[in-house]
């Protein structure tokens, strides 16, 4: 498995696509259920005072570094070469990995109707890919015990979960042990972009590893959210310089 770093408290594994890749393909071959979690700077800030997301995180499978901010915070601080792997192309990579593999596959969450053309998406895009169950994310708690079951029932060996950052991390913390899937992925709002719902950023903005800054321009809303990244900044630099300071 890959080399593991710590960001500001928070666990991220230094790997590249096809690394992670590899990773998942290993993890699928376990003996017991393991979370893949995307890693950015908004996670990091938000875990460092909420204990039960930290939980989830550090007992994942695979942490891939989602966000540039935590990319550079790897540079910086521990001279890692690494590059961005953003979960909403990973997943993808895994359907491709799971068709060519004969791998199983559910998707959970996102509403009902973004999870059913989400999953007609899936199944255009990769004919070979066996998406065994589906369930929408608007389920009460007091029903999660059906949901449960009904992903173990299905013999999924994969299970994509759209509820959204960070509630998806925190329920994956609580019921991955109930489950007998392999590789449990947070995937965010990626059943949102395959349904035709949300735009994904210009492949400028991506190449630029500008995707943030594309989200806040299309979404205003968000810019509470992303009071964290300045924050994230000037600790990494704090970080930075104690280490200095320190040689």
């Amino acid at each position: 498995m890959p080399d593991r770093v710590d960001i500001l408290g928070v666990p991220m594994d230094c790997v590249t696509m096809s690394s992670a890749v590899e990773a998942v393909d290993t993890l699928v071959q376990g003996d017991s259920p393991r979370a893949i979690i995307a890693v950015n700077p908004e996670k990091i800030m938000k875990a460092r005072h909420d204990a039960n997301l930290l939980h989830a995180i550090q007992g994942a499978g695979l942490l891939i570094p989602d966000g540039i901010g935590a990319v550079i915070a790897a540079r910086l601080l521990w001279h890692k070469r690494l590059q961005r792997v953003p979960g909403s192309e990973l997943m993808p990579a895994i359907c491709d990995l799971a068709q060519r593999k004969g791998y199983t596959v559910y998707l959970y969450g996102a509403a009902p109707e973004v999870n059913r053309v989400a999953e007609a998406r899936l199944r255009s895009l990769y004919p070979n890919l066996r998406i065994v169950g589906a369930q929408d994310g608007y389920v009460p708690e007091s029903r999660m015990d059906e949901v449960i079951e009904a992903i173990n029932n299905s013999g999924a060996q994969i299970l994509f979960v759209a509820l959204g950052s960070p509630r998806q991390e925190l329920w994956m913390g609580k019921y991955l042990h109930r489950l007998q899937v392999k590789v449990c992925q947070g995937v965010g709002g990626t059943f949102d972009v395959l349904a035709g719902k949300v735009r994904r950023a210009p492949k400028l903005f991506c190449v630029l590893n500008l995707e943030w800054l594309y989200r806040l321009l299309s979404q205003p809303a968000r810019l509470i959210r992303q009071t964290a990244l300045p924050l994230f900044a000037m600790r990494v630099v704090r970080e930075k310089l104690t280490v200095l300071r320190s040689s």
